[in-house]
């Protein structure tokens, strides 16, 4: 009896003529072969390889998969099996599956260097930064000159709320092999901890190595916004359109300096042109802030087709159903003034000397760099996230603070609408940054388009007469020059003390209050949204 696992004399040669079909490229003469080879010996782990690997060279990813598991199955203690079956599983966006691939893979060979690190570009794609971070360091531990190993880390550090760690790494990767990408990353790291100056040093160095990169422009673009340097960062932006004009951040980044500035007609074209973050939303204020109400209405009744999660367009929604006397029809938070919220967060009460005297003491000496905006007056903002930076004290008031939005949405728990019932177990700090206000401070009335849930948290009060409102914050369903005509908006006024906690729906107006005295206002302010998927440099 011939043993079904071991071809004959004839099929070897079959298998052999298989193999230089699949070498020439050949795939679908290989594919055929391949399966009448199966249909005389079906337990050949070789030929279900051929055949996937063939398959996936023409982009049948599903068609190959079955295959890939076959010889996974049929020789299970080889680990280059279980690692295609892996590489097959991350083509196709299962993750989690391919995790159990790829450490099957290191569990038969512990030095399969490519497996572990994309093992922790999958565990990046979950947003399990822990796991990545361990598979890129054994990564880097057995192959130290691995550059996109190295730069992986470093995505997975800053993801991680880790930027020194981060900033490490990517300087790791270019001292291995300079690229144009690890710069831009390296900036990012620097820009999301606030040093402006040093992220557009990065920027420029990148476009230096690659003078085609729209992106570089781009970042650059931002980064120069952000100082309050318009002009610039409006040129930065064109040029990278003109290196690509179909590069859709570029058009969103300009599309939002062109509607601070008033020009809605085009930013309009640049978010229709961008399609991605809440360019939809963008469309909709363009339109009603250019009183283009009709049109406005017919785009807002398409977007309700969507899942009504955008607090931006819930803010839109409410102003017009107000103004023209019509139900509400976005869910997302139809009654934002009902969800107020304000606690006390009691490690910042001043009696004690601790946390509260650190963030202050942080704030003062950190290398944060100043965020030019518009709305605030006699006052500074940072830039960056504090809450992705590595000092302990901005670590343990975001653990307090999230502590304060269980129990918002402990408080609010009844609720039906979406805000509530969508908002998800693990919420993310999209923005951190602290507002320092002296004398005449205050800050006109804006929402926070990027999160679901903002707040502040409040360390220095100025000293105000009994009952007054000084250096209080107001809430509103109306601000921002929203046109309106004779609507009366109600109005919400909360004069928060040392250690406490405002939350409230993104999607709420807000401003704070001028006030007189000599002692400075300064708060932590923050949004929490989802957590959104992150991106490797590079995968292998």
């Amino acid at each position: 009896m011939v043993n079904s696992q071991r071809p004959s004399q004839n099929s070897q040669q079959h298998i052999q003529h298989l193999l230089q079909l699949f070498n020439n490229r050949q795939l679908d003469a290989a594919i055929s072969l391949g399966k009448d080879i199966l249909k005389l010996n079906s337990k050949l782990a070789l030929v279900h390889s051929v055949i996937a690997a063939a398959l996936s060279l023409q982009d049948r990813q599903l068609e190959a998969l079955p295959f890939f598991e076959k010889a996974a199955h049929l020789e299970g203690q080889t680990p280059e099996h279980h690692f295609n079956l892996a590489l097959a599983l991350t083509g196709l966006g299962r993750h989690r599956e391919s995790i159990q691939s790829y450490e099957r893979t290191v569990r038969l060979n512990p030095q399969f260097v490519v497996a572990h690190f994309n093992m922790g570009v999958a565990f990046l794609a979950l947003n399990e930064y822990s796991q990545s971070i361990a598979s890129f360091e054994e990564a880097t531990r057995l192959q130290p000159t691995y550059t996109e190993a190295w730069g992986n880390l470093g995505v997975a550090h800053q993801h991680a709320g880790m930027l020194e760690k981060a900033i490490t790494s990517y300087q790791k990767a270019i001292s291995i092999q300079p690229k144009a990408k690890l710069y831009l990353s390296l900036g990012s790291a620097y820009q999301n901890q606030g040093n402006l100056s040093a992220a557009l040093e990065q920027y420029r160095v990148a476009i230096e190595m690659d003078v085609r990169s729209a992106e570089a422009y781009d970042k650059l673009g931002s980064a120069l916004w952000a100082q309050g340097k318009v002009d610039e960062a409006l040129k930065a932006h064109e040029t990278a359109l003109s290196l690509d004009s179909d590069f859709a951040e570029a058009h969103y980044h300009l599309g939002v300096i062109l509607q601070e500035g008033k020009a809605y007609d085009r930013a309009q074209l640049h978010f229709e042109a961008a399609k991605i973050h809440d360019w939809q939303a963008r469309c909709l204020y363009c339109l009603y802030k250019s009183k283009q109400f009709d049109a406005f209405h017919a785009r807002l009744l398409i977007a309700l087709d969507a899942p009504h999660i955008e607090p931006f367009i819930a803010t839109l929604s409410a102003h017009y159903s107000a103004q023209f006397h019509t139900p509400d029809p976005y869910t997302f938070c139809p009654n934002p003034m009902d969800f107020i919220y304000h606690g006390h967060i009691s490690e910042l009460d001043p009696s004690l000397f601790g946390l509260r005297a650190d963030l202050l003491a942080d704030i003062l000496k950190t290398d944060i760099a100043e965020r030019k905006q518009g709305r605030l007056y006699e006052g500074i903002q940072s830039a960056g996230n504090l809450f992705r930076r590595d000092e302990s004290s901005f670590q343990q008031l975001a653990a307090c603070i999230l502590q304060q939005v269980q129990k918002y949405k402990e408080t609010f728990g009844h609720s039906s609408c979406n805000l509530i019932q969508q908002f998800p177990n693990d919420p993310k700090f999209t923005s951190a940054w602290f507002i320092k206000m002296r004398k005449g401070g205050h800050l006109s009335s804006h929402i926070h388009e990027e999160g679901w849930i903002s707040g502040s948290v409040y360390l220095a009060m100025p000293d105000t007469p009994e009952g007054a409102l000084d250096g209080s914050i107001e809430f509103s369903m109306d601000g921002d020059d929203y046109p309106k005509q004779s609507t009366h908006f109600s109005v919400k006024v909360i004069t928060p003390k040392v250690g406490d906690i405002v939350l409230f729906p993104s999607s709420l107006f807000h401003r704070t209050l001028p006030f007189e005295s000599e002692q400075d206002r300064v708060c932590i302010a923050f949004d929490i949204r989802p957590a959104p998927q992150r991106t490797a440099i590079a995968s292998q």
